[in-house]
């Protein structure tokens, strides 16, 4: 996970760029998951411009507490100021809903209270961790951010995920390669109920393969099915057959009733694969 040297010069200067614009922003408050996109603006925002940034972690069942306490132990030890808040995107009904309209009533719901918390703290600015990368991806978030005015820096600059991350690795970073870490409704099938018990369960099983030693995967939630994709560099362990039954019964213990191993593996953002072409034509609007 290089960038070629070529390209070196051309991200230092999309670097020099990302801290101008934010040196021009006076008061931000970043909208922080404690992935990498977002805690690389976070604390290049802290380094830009001190006191004047605070980062924003939503806490909500949708958040594994596992991402959680490592989206505050980064905050922390980089001294980045931080704010936790409740959202409530689960009571939602069209959240609920769980169509291809999700992500945007997630992040409508995040936006809404992040703009009271800086009425009431004097921030003026909010920004978020969208890259360039994902403006090519379909995310309705994206429409969300444009309605609420919340700034993208990293895309702005030209940021790819890659260089991100090759920064984050420069800047001495430890999460710089952490697997992308949706939050847990991206599991479920369109269509299906978005419930805390289904995230609760979804969370467990994930934990599960994550203690049996696999680094990328996800458990996709199909009601009593888990539809397990683990990365294709991970998939020769996953095959053999004491794994395979140690799998199973992890996530039975999980709660579902039958599990299987996609053979295609891990590639983020399966579940848009039954989306209609002119859904997906639409991206992030």
């Amino acid at each position: 996970m290089q960038i070629p040297s070529a390209s070196l010069a051309e991200t230092a200067s999309k670097l020099t760029v990302l801290e101008a614009r934010l040196a021009q922003l006076g008061r931000v408050m970043v909208a922080y998951s404690g992935g990498v996109d977002s805690a690389f603006l976070a604390a290049t925002a802290h380094r830009v411009l001190g006191a004047r940034m605070l980062a924003v972690l939503a806490d909500s069942p949708s958040l594994a507490r596992r991402d959680m306490e490592e989206a505050c132990t980064f905050a922390h030890s980089h001294n980045i100021p931080l704010h936790v808040v409740t959202t409530d995107e689960l009571e939602r009904p069209e959240y609920q809903r769980n169509d291809a309209n999700r992500c945007f009533h997630c992040k409508d719901e995040l936006f809404g209270v992040m703009e009271s918390l800086g009425a009431r703290l004097g921030f003026t600015t909010i920004a978020y961790g969208m890259n360039a990368d994902d403006t090519r991806d379909f995310r309705p978030g994206q429409r969300a951010a444009e309605q609420h005015a919340v700034l993208a820096p990293l895309a702005e600059a030209g940021l790819t995920k890659l260089e991100v991350r090759e920064l984050a690795k420069a800047a001495g970073y430890p999460l710089w390669d952490r697997p992308a870490a949706p939050c847990l409704a991206s599991r479920v099938e369109y269509g299906r109920t978005v419930t805390r018990e289904v995230l609760e369960q979804v969370e467990r099983a994930e934990e599960s393969l994550r203690q049996l030693g696999f680094r990328e995967f996800r458990v996709r939630h199909h009601g009593d099915l888990a539809r397990v994709e683990i990365a294709r560099a991970e998939l020769p362990r996953a095959l053999i057959m004491e794994m395979l039954d140690a799998v199973t019964s992890a996530l039975k213990r999980a709660g579902y009733q039958y599990v299987t191993l996609d053979c295609t593996g891990f590639r983020s953002g399966s579940m848009n694969a039954i989306l209609p072409a002119e859904v997906l034509a639409r991206r992030g609007a």
